[in-house]
């Protein structure tokens, strides 16, 4: 199945179950009531920070709406070019692989990201419960948190609370390398 239509089955399934209409979600989430119909009709895959969003309201983690549960497992093992890959090339020029993809209900999510040069997450700035922790194998990277400035060279990491508003651009020369992990906020 699609990831497209995973999530959107998903999302429909437990807003129902919930008894809760696309307006109240829409509410609760601050995620437009056009982007959840256009999620649940799989229409569209959101970026992570709408699932974070979502997930927030479910007190889920966000791979709950990207796992097919009959496909999860305890332990996942991958080898180069059989991860979960997901294009944002409309978006932010960036092409992402998962290591997390088919552990069941992980508290994490891992990626590599390659960034193509001169892709950014926008001028505006992104901010969502939990952590990140970037790590930069190849090219560099300019991330902003809050208004300060940090350049990643290779071999540096960075980490810091996702609440704080923050931005990223590949500023190399080409494409830049990334290991990306965010720890998602769970409410309790």
């Amino acid at each position: 199945m699609q990831v497209k239509k995973i999530v959107g089955k998903k999302l429909k399934e437990i807003r129902l179950k919930q008894d809760l209409t696309i307006q109240i979600l829409a509410e609760r989430s601050k995620v437009s009531s056009n982007m959840i119909s256009r999620i649940e009709r799989g229409l569209t895959i959101p970026s992570v920070e709408i699932l974070m969003r979502l997930a927030t309201v479910f007190d889920k983690s966000i791979n709950y709406f990207v796992e097919d549960v009959s496909s999860s497992h305890e332990i996942v093992h991958t080898h180069p070019g059989q991860r979960d890959k997901t294009v944002y090339d409309d978006e932010y020029n960036m092409h992402t692989e998962s290591f997390t993809s088919g552990l069941r209900d992980p508290q994490f999510m891992s990626f590599f990201c390659t960034v193509q040069k001169g892709g950014k997450s926008g001028t505006a700035n992104m901010y969502h419960p939990g952590d990140e922790l970037i790590y930069l194998m190849k090219g560099r990277l300019k991330m902003t948190i809050v208004d300060e400035v940090y350049i990643l060279e290779e071999g540096d990491s960075l980490s810091f609370k996702s609440h704080l508003p923050h931005r990223w651009e590949n500023i190399g020369a080409g494409d830049a390398k990334v290991i990306w992990t965010l720890s998602p906020f769970t409410i309790i």
